[in-house]
């Protein structure tokens, strides 16, 4: 069995090998990038994939689906603790193919998400299972709040600026530019720099005449 770990933090990346090993005649491929994943995955079609979609180079999420509808027999282990109530949704409608789970998942569930993969099983962890149920809920009560400096950091992103030019101009550090934006991703309920500039856009943040979205 082919295990591909697309995820780009080295930490997860280690972690998520031990644990495929534990499962019998696993073969363990590393990939950076959605076009090199694309190229592997033309050669083993039934491949368990585990990727960050957040920390991928997918655009937004409907790109992400194209991917998994042009390869229907692989199996995807999605793995984040920054997935927004529409795309664990929008996911889940999906079928069968993925697997959900949060980083801080107890192992034994980050262990059974693999083995169901393998079986071409659903599986979603207790967390996520909890979100999904409670996203009515909490659609009915959002309130967008953000500081200032939230704001132009929004904006900045929406400029297309990375996290590490925002920190020089800001003379700030890496770490507190990206806490900001994680701060930012979650308040607003999105995952990529994509929807930040489309927020940003509707919010008025930035001249739309700069932009075609």
């Amino acid at each position: 069995m082919l295990f591909v770990l697309a995820d780009n933090q080295e930490l997860t990346r280690l972690g998520f090998e031990q644990l495929c090993h534990r499962i019998d005649d696993a073969e363990v491929r590393i990939v950076d990038g959605k076009a090199r994943l694309a190229v592997l995955l033309q050669h083993d079609a039934e491949a368990v994939v585990i990727i960050d979609f957040a920390l991928f180079d997918f655009n937004d999420v409907e790109e992400f689906i194209m991917m998994a509808q042009r390869f229907r027999e692989v199996h995807w282990v999605l793995v984040s603790d920054e997935m927004t109530d529409d795309f664990v949704s929008r996911i889940s409608a999906e079928g069968a193919s993925f697997c959900l789970v949060g980083k801080q998942c107890a192992i034994y569930e980050l262990d059974q998400a693999l083995r169901c993969a393998t079986r071409r099983q659903r599986y979603v962890s207790n967390a996520i299972m909890e979100q999904l149920l409670s996203v009515p809920s909490r659609r009915e009560s959002v309130n967008i709040q953000l500081t200032k400096t939230e704001k132009e950091i929004l904006r900045e992103i929406a400029q297309g600026k990375t996290t590490k030019e925002i920190a020089i101009a800001r003379y700030s550090s890496f770490h507190t530019v990206n806490t900001h934006r994680k701060n930012i991703f979650r308040k607003l309920g999105i995952n990529t720099a994509y929807e930040a500039t489309r927020y940003a856009l509707r919010a008025g943040l930035v001249d739309s005449a700069e932009y075609y979205i």
